[in-house]
């Protein structure tokens, strides 16, 4: 068979990619093994303009925001699912010094869209918020899971998805593109995660693997707001509450750990007031960060029908809808991304 694009990878970044090509009315087949490492089923999905415990507008948030709920929504609309959230998230002030800081940003316009309203007062009896909060806006977060499976059957359907391990040894270039088996297609994008080490054109990337893990736990109090400091807390539509996460750059062992339960439930209990709770499930996950935290696009130096479309970290579900669309305009325009993003940066 022929198609124009052969993408190796159906996480969060093949998706997103695929959606965005099929829109334009080009064909593919996807690639994903059943085998590898999905980080993306196991994260919270999560999307936050303002992060970090400075409390700084999330990197290029005036252009990634904007795409985010109406791309997601697009493909909702599609395939007739429901996996957006769209939540307000909740940030306690832990001093009065805090408070008056933020009451003093409120005025700064670079973060005014992201800004609902701040309180001087608790906002929650359920939570410690004695000198009240911050509401964000433009937030919320992803049901990775569902969509995932759901744009798995689109793909299936149109005869564009293959759940097989991909073999690069196998690609054989031609004058006019390449040929894996029976597919003959014109490029070909790694949007594998971790599985990019694996391949001889991109085994020199600088990833820094981060392992995460969450929780989903019983406990009264179910907000619609996404509780987050120290960790989030996240109200999810079946009663439960995702609590996360954790960020190791040196234990990568494959499994949950005792460790982070104890870490995530001593956190949470500077919290939420509420004592009682109950552990239902545990996931962890090898996310494919990378050491300047910015992702990977662009084009192999060497070979011009290889592509690379990964490295989006934990911020994944905020990062790719707008940088599809960048990665759209280089396999069909030949437009460059940004040198921030691009490959040529470290290669």
């Amino acid at each position: 068979m022929e198609v124009d694009f052969l993408l190796i990878g159906q996480g969060l970044a093949g998706t997103a990619l695929s959606h965005r090509i099929i829109q334009k009315g080009h064909t593919l087949m996807v690639l994903d093994s059943p085998l590898s490492n999905k980080s993306s089923r196991v994260a919270a999905g999560l999307y936050n303009p303002v992060t970090g415990k400075k409390m700084v507008r999330t990197w290029l948030a005036d252009k990634l925001f904007p795409e985010i709920e109406p791309f997601y929504a697009s493909i909702e609309n599609l395939l007739g699912k429901s996996f957006l959230h769209k939540r307000p998230i909740y940030r306690p002030f832990l001093t009065i010094e805090e408070q008056n800081e933020w009451m003093g940003h409120s005025a700064d316009p670079l973060l005014q869209p992201f800004f609902e309203k701040i309180y001087t007062k608790p906002l929650f009896d359920e939570v410690f918020n004695p000198f009240g909060g911050i509401l964000l806006k433009n937030s919320g977060f992803l049901d990775i899971n569902t969509l995932l499976d759901a744009y798995s059957d689109f793909l299936l359907g149109k005869g564009y998805l293959r759940l097989e391990i991909f073999n690069e040894k196998e690609v054989i270039f031609e004058n006019n593109g390449l040929k894996y088996r029976d597919i003959k297609a014109k490029g070909m994008i790694y949007c594998n995660g971790l599985g990019a080490l694996e391949s001889e054109f991109f085994k020199t990337l600088p990833f820094a693997p981060v392992k995460g893990e969450i929780l989903d736990i019983e406990q009264d109090f179910h907000p619609e707001a996404v509780i987050n400091r120290g960790v989030f807390r996240i109200s999810l539509p079946n009663g439960l509450k995702r609590v996360g996460s954790t960020y190791s750059w040196h234990d990568l062992d494959i499994g949950p750990t005792e460790r982070a339960v104890r870490e995530l439930f001593e956190k949470l209990d500077k919290l939420i007031k509420i004592p009682d709770k109950n552990l239902v499930a545990h996931k962890f996950g090898i996310r494919p960060a990378t050491k300047d935290r910015k992702p990977f696009l662009g084009k192999h130096p060497l070979q011009d029908r290889v592509y690379v479309f990964n490295g989006f970290g934990a911020k994944g579900v905020s990062l790719v809808p707008y940088f599809s669309k960048v990665m759209l305009e280089l396999l069909l325009e030949g437009k460059e991304p940004q040198k921030e993003v691009n490959i040529m940066r470290c290669m």
